[in-house]
């Protein structure tokens, strides 16, 4: 199995080791300390190495922070943890902060008069640095960078840093080799009058240099640093017992391989102006180059947009990893609908069943994330991972929200269905109802070029917020080309400000959930592509939509949508079982033409 089910939380250790936490601060003449989700390449998802967020607090959630005082230690979590954090942190010691409603500086300033608050300066932004900072200005509170991390002071079986093998990603699922980006990209640099570029996220490594790796969970990355130079040498920074000689080869003379360890000396050896993203990189990064006097300058990672904006053979890859991916999932739906009515499923043996179709692909490189699979309640978790302590019967009246994906070598795949176990009652089929509405509102859209996620997100919301009703997450995160499942910059989110265009993959996944009763969403992963012209010789763009599952037709309430709704959900039922009936089995097959029987 990819997928465990053991608890990483351990709440019961919070006290002593905050206690520890504190005592090491007082030694060193801080007041306080950021203790930050992130890595050093300020990745998602982490080593476990990096794990010190869960480490301390027991919570494992893929995005927050803590800020530990004398009195009070605050979990900075958004609407995604807003109940899981309860249920894994000791609420004795440590204060759930709903966030980014509740600003950091704002709630420093309540709860610490005076004094000094230390930072990993590896583990923050300059961004996020000098949000901090000019919230702090006109009190009492410095913050302090430092250079010995307290928590890996006092962590004493602290993971090792992982050594995952580098492997090639072929030209032929990129469509692009490898040289060619880096010449494209090195074009850029000296139009900008750039010399270098300092790359520091591990997927954008990666693209550039048509490799993948296994230093992370479920996201085929390798760990390093990587600096671009105007004539297209790079220099990677990566532990070299990580690549082997075919790996080498594929890099080339122009891709010089050093230690991580001679990173920071590198950066101060360049010769500016340097490019450096102020959201993502390290602000230790941009300290390091302007003490050495180099001149740096603000730019976005040059790899971000062009990652981001995949090419016809990336598309094409992608399209058959999803009706692979979608075939495995009809396999599961069906299997789901013959035992779930027998009462003896649990979470765990779902989660065991879905990877089982999945590695009966004979192609399935990884999951893309742990699978989300909340019976009942535990569907309104938003970020649900069953363990063994969790654990809970698939019983029927209640909703099954499963939400999962596959990594292949020609895509990332990330689907979410809820399905109805038995009679679920009317109120739960309206709010399915809803997020359907929403889910294809998104779907149909066409916009003028230069709209961004935040200009299209209310559009999953509408019909959600008629009934007094919206979900604490964003509508849709970017997904990456067999690389990170949720990928930047695009988004469709009340904040996402980067115009969307064409070839961004993104999930599509309006939800509603009802704490302690049930939790519904929906996902589709969607393509950007051109909109034909209707006449008025406007550019608009639109969605190809990439994953081909049905959904819960016991959950429709037919008679609340509109036409175009009912002609849009019964086109894409026909398109599911016209793509996947040649992929799977006969009793498949069967429930297949039911279940996408026109409403």
């Amino acid at each position: 199995m990819f997928q465990g089910f053991e608890s990483h939380a351990s709440p019961d250790q919070g006290p002593p080791r905050l206690a520890a936490l504190r005592a090491r601060l007082g030694d060193v003449g801080l007041d306080g300390f950021l203790v930050p989700r992130a890595d050093v390449h300020q990745g998602e998802y982490v080593a476990a190495r990096d794990e010190r967020l869960q480490w301390l607090t027991g919570f494992t959630g893929s995005a927050g922070f803590c800020i530990v005082l004398p009195a009070v230690a605050g979990v900075f979590i958004d609407g995604r943890y807003r109940t899981q954090v309860k249920a894994q942190v000791d609420l004795g010691v440590f204060t759930p902060v709903p966030w980014p409603e509740v600003k950091p500086g704002d709630w420093i300033r309540e709860h610490l008069g005076t004094g000094r608050v230390g930072f990993d300066p590896w583990l923050h932004t300059g961004e996020e640095i000098e949000r901090l900072e000019r919230s702090l200005e006109k009190c009492g509170v410095t913050i302090c960078s430092e250079v010995i991390n307290p928590i890996d002071a006092i962590w004493p079986d602290q993971p090792a840093a992982p050594l995952g093998k580098v492997f090639v990603h072929p030209d032929a699922l990129v469509g692009e080799r490898a040289a060619d980006k880096r010449a494209r990209l090195a074009e850029g640099l000296r139009t900008a009058g750039q010399r270098s570029a300092v790359l520091t996220l591990p997927d954008s490594i990666c693209w550039l240099l048509n490799i993948r790796g296994a230093d992370v969970p479920k996201n085929p990355v390798v760990q390093g640093f990587a600096i671009l130079h105007e004539d297209a040498r790079v220099d990677l920074f990566v532990t070299a017992a990580k690549l082997d000689a075919d790996v080498r080869a594929h890099l080339g003379p122009e891709v010089a391989v050093r230690a991580p360890e001679e990173f920071p000396a590198a950066l101060a050896a360049l010769t500016g102006p340097v490019r450096v993203d102020k959201a993502s990189a390290p602000m230790a990064v941009s300290t390091i180059l302007r003490e050495a006097g180099i001149e740096v300058v603000w730019g976005d990672d040059p790899c971000k947009l062009p990652k981001a904006c995949k090419n016809p053979a990336e598309i094409a890859a992608t399209r058959e990893a999803h009706l692979r991916d979608g075939a495995a999932m009809a396999e599961f739906l069906c299997w789901l609908d013959d035992q779930a009515p027998k009462g003896s499923l649990t979470e765990i043996a779902v989660v065991q069943a879905l990877e089982g179709f999945r590695r009966a692909t004979n192609a399935l490189h990884d999951i893309s994330f742990d699978t989300i699979c909340g019976a009942g309640p535990n569907g309104a978790i938003i970020h649900y991972r069953v363990t063994e302590a969790t654990n809970r019967p698939v019983r029927s009246g209640e909703l099954l929200l499963v939400d999962s994906g596959g990594q292949y070598v020609d895509g990332t795949t990330d689907i979410t269905r809820t399905i109805a176990i038995g009679d679920v009652g009317d109120e739960a089929r309206a709010c399915y109802t809803r997020v359907l509405q929403g889910m294809i509102a998104i779907s149909r859209v066409r916009f003028p070029k230069g709209v961004a996620g935040r200009d299209i997100d209310a559009l999953a919301r509408y019909p959600l917020w008629l009934a007094g009703q919206d979900y604490d997450h964003g509508t849709g995160h970017g997904v990456g080309a067999f690389l990170s499942v949720h990928e930047g910059p695009q988004r469709i989110s009340r904040l996402s400000e980067v115009a969307l265009e064409p070839g961004m993959i993104l999930s599509n996944e309006p939800g509603y959930y009802r704490e302690g009763a049930f939790g519904i969403r929906l996902e589709n992963l969607i393509v950007v592509e051109p909109a034909p012209d209707m006449g008025d010789n406007r550019v608009q763009l639109s969605f190809e939509t990439l994953t081909f599952v049905p959904f819960d037709r016991r959950l429709i309430v037919g008679a609340a949508l509109a036409p175009g709704e009912r002609d849009w959900l019964n086109g894409y039922h026909a398109q599911v079982l016209e793509k996947l009936g040649n992929r799977v089995s006969p009793a498949t097959l069967v429930w297949l033409q039911a279940a996408c029987a026109p409403l």
